[in-house]
C-alpha cells in the first residue's frame, strides 16, 4: 500500500514486529491459534469494504502478483521489508551525527543522509511526529540549506528559515 503512495525506504520496510506480534501471522494461522486457544477471533467488517483501498490490495491485487509470480507473494514482500528495516536503521544511524540546522553541514552530507536528518528535524516538536514530511517539504529545506531560497514553509504553520548558515523552524 505505501508502495503505491509513493512511500520511501521507511514506508516500504513495513510496521516493526515489536508494535504489532502477530503481523507475521497469516489470516488462517491466526484463526488456527485462536482454534487452538479457544479463542474466538473478533472478525472486523471493515476488512471486506472494497471501498478501501486497503481491502483492494489485499482481495485484487495481491492474488494477481500471486498468479504472475506463480507462487505465493507474500513471504517475498514480507522479506523485503524486513531487508528494507535494516537498511533504513543504518541510515538512520548514520544521519544522526549530520545538525540538520547547520546548512554547511546538510549541503556536504551525502544527499540520502541530508534528506534523513531534515525528515527527523522537522518531525521532533511537531503535530507530525508519527508522519514524517513529504519529499517535496524535505527538498525545500534542503534548497533553503543551499541558499537557493530564503525560507520554506513545511506545514502545519511552521516555517524553515536561514541566517548565518543556521536553519530554523519558525511557527
Amino acid at each position: 500500500l505505501n508502495l503505491l503512495r509513493g512511500a520511501g525506504l521507511d514506508g516500504l520496510r513495513g510496521m516493526p514486529v515489536e508494535r504489532r506480534p502477530l503481523i507475521g501471522l497469516r489470516r488462517s494461522e491466526t484463526h488456527a491459534l485462536c482454534a487452538e486457544l479457544g479463542l474466538d477471533p473478533v472478525i472486523d467488517a471493515s476488512n471486506d469494504d472494497l471501498s478501501l483501498r486497503r481491502n483492494r490490495v489485499r482481495h485484487e491485487l495481491l492474488p494477481l502478483l500471486d498468479a504472475v509470480a506463480a507462487r505465493d507473494v507474500v513471504p517475498v514482500v514480507a522479506r523485503q521489508a524486513e531487508l528494507l528495516a535494516d537498511d533504513a536503521a543504518l541510515l538512520d544511524a548514520l544521519s544522526e551525527v549530520i545538525d540538520a540546522t547547520d546548512a554547511k553541514a546538510l549541503r556536504a552530507a551525502p544527499l540520502p543522509l541530508a534528506r534523513r536528518a531534515v525528515r527527523s528535524w522537522l518531525r521532533c516538536g511537531s503535530d507530525a511526529e508519527h508522519h514524517p514530511p513529504d519529499a517535496a517539504t524535505v527538498e525545500r529545506v534542503l534548497a533553503v540549506a543551499r541558499g537557493e531560497a530564503a525560507a520554506t514553509d513545511v506545514g502545519g504553520g511552521r516555517r524553515v528559515t536561514r541566517s548565518r548558515g543556521r536553519l530554523t523552524i519558525a511557527p
